[in-house]
């Protein structure tokens, strides 16, 4: 029988107690030991609602031998700093999106879990959704003819202005955050030979990181992608592939909720059709892909791969971006 993985958290992030530990409950392969806070009364609801211990600090939480992997909700800058502890302390690592923000830190800290022997794992939970997996069958069966355009959107409205989104010492910025996922997607269906074309991150005038933007990718076989993203924008959360006889829209590609049925728009030149797609926890499921790379360390070198890529495409944008303005 394969041994538990006892994890614990650093930080008590909304994402941490709504989010993280529902699902962490759904999954055998793990045990929930606590989590740690600059302020130990901020642990005190996670205590109470799934059990686990409080620490009053981060480094008391990867000082005790008794865990094996941490998740890391914290705001993006902290993740590179708050990352290399928890690998130099023997500790596997589930990192919120983005792993870091920039390529440079990203690799530093690939090459740390590397030469420790632990595996990371990047929270891009959608990619995990079944939703995913059927659409890409769909596009393999010719379902919509030859592919010839990706169309991917995710943004949402203004948030307070003391969200570290908008606060550039924290790491925040569209690109890194919900642009993050456009990136991704744009990737997984353009492949290994994805490269950026083009790319414009707009920072208004009052305000220290990029508010949204655009950018092109495209692959070897001149299939293309556009992808837009914001944080000031009304809300979107799509995909739409346009194929040679027909186009396929999934208009909640990114954040389909637990009990959500996604729903998938397809149309070709015989029929228009409303499929509905069952529920899945893709938090769940991003959670057990952790696993499987703790427990089959012959998976993490592809993995490490794409985790590296991704932050390669990002830092891209970002020159190209800086080019243009």
């Amino acid at each position: 029988m394969t041994k538990k993985v006892r994890i614990g958290i650093l930080g008590t992030s909304e994402i941490a107690f709504r989010r993280f530990l529902p699902a962490l409950m759904k999954c055998p392969e793990f045990t929930y030991v606590g989590v740690a806070s600059r302020d130990l009364s901020r642990t005190a609801p996670f205590i109470e609602k799934f059990g686990g211990k409080g620490y009053a600090s981060y480094d008391a939480l990867l000082a005790d031998e008794d865990i094996d992997a941490v998740y890391v909700p914290l705001p993006p800058a902290l993740h590179f700093q708050w990352g290399k502890k928890a690998l130099k302390s023997g500790k596997h690592i589930f990192m919120e999106k983005p792993f870091t923000t920039t390529s440079a830190d990203t690799k530093v800290l690939l090459s740390l879990a590397d030469e420790k022997g632990l595996a990371i794992h990047e929270n891009y939970m959608f990619l995990y959704h079944s939703q995913l997996r059927w659409i890409e069958k769909q596009v393999r069966s010719g379902a919509i003819g030859d592919l010839r355009l990706i169309r991917a959107a995710f943004g949402f409205p203004k948030r307070a202005d003391t969200d570290f989104r908008y606060n550039k010492e924290l790491g925040g910025g569209a690109l890194l955050d919900c642009g993050g996922y456009t990136v991704q997607l744009a990737e997984y269906l353009l492949g290994e030979s994805t490269h950026v074309t083009a790319a414009n991150l707009v920072c208004p005038d009052d305000y220290e990181v990029d508010l949204y933007g655009t950018a092109t990718l495209e692959n070897n076989a001149g299939q293309t992608a556009q992808i837009t993203f914001g944080m000031d924008n009304s809300y979107k959360c799509e995909l739409e592939l346009w194929g040679s006889t027909g186009c396929l829209t999934a208009n909640r590609i990114f954040t389909a909720p637990v009990d959500f049925a996604p729903v998938i728009d397809l149309r070709t030149g015989q029929r228009d059709e409303q499929l509905k797609l069952p529920a899945d926890d893709s938090f769940r499921n991003s959670i057990q892909a952790f696993s499987e790379l703790i427990h089959s360390p012959s998976e993490r070198g592809a993995y490490v791969h794409n985790v590296r890529r991704q932050s390669d495409l990002t830092a891209k944008i970002v020159e190209i971006s800086l080019k243009n303005s």
